[in-house]
């Protein structure tokens, strides 16, 4: 039950912005993942530029990843 509870946060750096609140993020190590905004940043209209440094969700299945929080 406590695997559920674990959240798979990192920090990253956006380095694409694409259509529909899509962005590519660098998380470092090599790794891009493709990462869409979080709801609640929708909805008060948080902007996310290429270059800012955000915080993401990873999926647990390693596809794609929510971003939750601008730094």
């Amino acid at each position: 039950m406590n695997d559920r509870n674990e959240k798979n946060i990192v920090a990253g750096t956006v380095t694409e912005a694409l259509p529909n609140t899509l962005f590519r993020v660098d998380i470092g190590d090599g790794k891009i993942i493709l990462s869409y905004l979080a709801g609640k940043m929708r909805i008060h209209r948080i902007k996310v530029l290429v270059g800012d440094r955000v915080e993401v969700l990873l999926d647990s299945y390693g596809g794609k990843g929510r971003i939750i929080k601008r730094t």
